[in-house]
C-alpha cells in the first residue's frame, strides 16, 4: 500500500467537511472492511465530492480491492448496463435504495453471486474514459502510475503542510484525483462537500477557509474571469494551477499578470488519463515568456515529436497498462513505451511544448480540412473574450457554440468564409449562456451538436 503509507505518514493532514466543519484523519476515512475473497474484489464507486465517498475509495484501496472511479450523477441505465458488463463484487453508491442482484449492507451493496474473474496483479485503479455516457471503456492504471505521478507533480508544486485545499474538481476525474492525492501526501487540510464555484457558498467557505490553492480546467478559470476574482481579496493564496484542456491565451496572459502583482504562482499544466493525470507543467517564471505552451515534462518524464505525423508521445513511470472494455481485459496490464496523446505538437529548443491541435478534432466540410481546437483558437482570437467550442459534422456542417450576445452569427460565419473559405450555408452557430459539459468539466461537443440541431 505504497500510495497509503505516504498518505498515512503525513501527520498534518485532515479532511474537512465543508457543510459541518467536521475534521477527519486518515484512519477514520479508511475503516471499512469487505468480506474476503480467494480473489480480489472489484469495487465500483460512484462518488461525489464528500466524505463518504471518500471513506469508500480509502477504504477499498486499503482492502487491496481493484477500483472503479465513477461519477454518481450517472444515469441509471448506464449504471446498469455498467454492472451487468463487469459484475463488481461490491457497488458504493448512495443514490440507489436498491440494485438488482445485489444485497444491501450498511455501508454498500454486495453482489449476492460469487464471480471468479482474473485480475492482474498491477491493475488497481479503473478510471472511466467517458464521464456521461457510462461507457465500458476504463483506462487500467496500478498503485505505482498514481504514487509515481504524485511524487512528479511534488517535485514542483509548492505544496506543504500549512495548505487548505479545496476538493472543487471531482476526484474521480484523473485532474481531481492528482489534485487529491498530492494533497494528502504533502499538503494540510483538503475542504470537500464544498458548493458549486458559481454559488456565494463556495466563496464563503473560501474565505472562511482561506484557501491557499485553486484548481481548474479552463471552463473554471473562464467562470473565476466573469464572476469577479480579480477584484476579490484572496486571503492565504499561494498558487492557481490550471490543466484539463488549452486556456485561451488572453486569459493565461490575465492569469499569470494577476500573479506576478499578487506574489502568487500560475501553474499551467498537460495531462491526460492514460498518464494518470500530469504529463507537463509551465514553470510559473516562463509562463510569459514561453505563453501559448504547456510547458516541460514532469521529473521521469519525457516528450517526443513523430516526426512524420506531429503527434505528441510521452514515456514515463505514470503511463497506464491499456484499456479494459470487458472483464477479460482485467488480466492483463500492459504499458506502452511511449504513449501516443493524439495531440499535434511541436518542441522549442529549450524543449517546451506548444499543442498546436487535436489528430482526432479534425473536420472536412466540402473537401475543406479543419482543425477544430485551431477554429476554436481563430475564432477567441478574433472576437475577445468569448468562449468558443467548435464541433460537428462531416461533409455536413460545422457547428460553433459561443457564449457572447454581443456576437452576431453572421460575425462568424463571415469570418470563417474570410479566414478558412468555409462557405457560410456550411456554419451554425448558437449562443450558449453555459456549455455543456462532460463530468470532467470539458466542453460535451456530442451535446452541443445535438443542441444545434438540424
Amino acid at each position: 500500500m505504497k500510495l497509503l503509507d505516504a498518505i498515512s505518514s503525513n501527520t498534518e493532514l485532515q479532511f474537512v467537511d465543508a457543510q459541518t466543519d467536521q475534521s477527519y484523519r486518515i484512519e477514520e476515512l479508511s475503516s471499512i472492511t469487505f468480506p474476503i475473497k480467494e480473489n480480489r474484489n472489484l469495487i465500483f464507486i460512484y462518488c461525489a465530492n464528500d466524505l463518504s465517498s471518500l471513506r469508500a475509495f480509502f477504504s477499498s484501496w486499503k482492502s487491496n480491492a481493484v477500483i472503479a472511479l465513477l461519477a454518481r450523477e450517472l444515469h441509471a441505465e448506464f449504471k446498469i448496463s455498467l454492472e451487468n458488463t463487469y459484475k463488481p463484487d461490491i457497488v458504493f453508491d448512495t443514490s440507489r435504495d436498491q440494485i438488482n442482484g445485489y444485497r444491501k449492507l450498511e455501508f454498500y451493496f454486495q453482489n449476492e453471486e460469487n464471480f471468479d474473474r482474473e485480475i492482474h496483479a498491477k491493475l488497481k485503479l479503473l478510471l472511466n474514459t467517458s464521464g456521461t455516457t457510462g461507457s465500458p471503456k476504463f483506462v487500467k492504471l496500478s498503485e505505482e502510475n498514481l504514487y509515481q505521478n504524485a511524487q512528479s507533480i511534488l517535485n514542483y508544486l509548492p505544496i506543504n503542510h500549512t495548505d487548505v485545499a479545496p476538493m472543487n474538481l471531482p476526484f474521480h476525474y484523473s485532474f481531481g484525483l492528482s489534485v487529491l492525492t498530492t494533497n494528502a501526501i504533502g499538503g494540510g487540510k483538503i475542504i470537500f462537500n464544498l458548493d458549486d464555484i458559481l454559488k456565494r457558498e463556495f466563496w464563503q467557505s473560501a474565505e472562511k477557509y482561506a484557501f491557499s490553492s485553486y484548481s481548474g480546467v479552463p471552463y473554471v478559470y473562464d467562470i473565476f474571469k466573469r464572476t469577479g476574482f480579480f477584484k476579490k481579496e484572496h486571503k492565504g493564496l499561494r498558487y492557481l494551477i490550471q490543466a484539463g484542456g488549452k486556456l485561451q491565451e488572453n486569459l493565461v496572459r490575465e492569469f499569470a499578470e494577476y500573479a506576478q502583482q499578487n506574489n502568487v504562482l500560475f501553474y499551467v499544466m498537460y495531462g491526460q488519463t492514460e498518464a494518470t493525470a500530469r504529463m507537463s507543467y509551465l514553470p510559473p517564471d516562463k509562463i510569459l515568456e514561453k505563453s501559448g505552451s504547456v510547458g516541460i515534462a514532469i521529473q521521469n518524464g519525457e516528450f517526443m515529436v513523430d516526426p512524420m505525423t506531429a503527434e505528441l508521445a510521452y514515456s514515463g513511470p505514470n503511463v497506464f497498462g491499456g484499456y479494459s472494455e470487458n472483464p477479460g481485459d482485467l488480466k492483463t496490464f500492459n504499458s506502452p513505451n511511449w504513449l501516443f496523446t493524439g495531440d499535434l505538437a511541436r518542441m522549442d529548443a529549450d524543449g517546451f511544448v506548444y499543442i498546436t491541435g487535436r489528430s482526432k478534432r479534425m473536420i472536412k466540410i466540402t473537401g475543406n480540412r479543419m482543425n477544430l481546437d485551431e477554429v476554436e483558437s481563430l475564432l477567441s482570437a478574433a472576437f475577445g473574450n468569448a468562449v468558443f467550442a467548435a464541433t460537428g459534422e462531416a461533409d455536413k456542417k460545422l457547428v460553433v457554440a459561443h457564449n457572447h450576445l454581443g456576437i452576431a452569427n453572421t460575425d462568424i460565419s463571415e469570418y470563417l468564409r474570410n479566414h478558412l473559405g468555409v462557405h457560410p450555408a456550411f456554419v451554425k452557430s448558437i449562443y450558449l449562456e453555459q456549455f455543456p459539459l462532460t463530468a470532467n468539466g470539458k466542453p460535451d461537443y456530442r451535446k452541443i451538436l445535438e443542441l444545434a440541431g438540424n
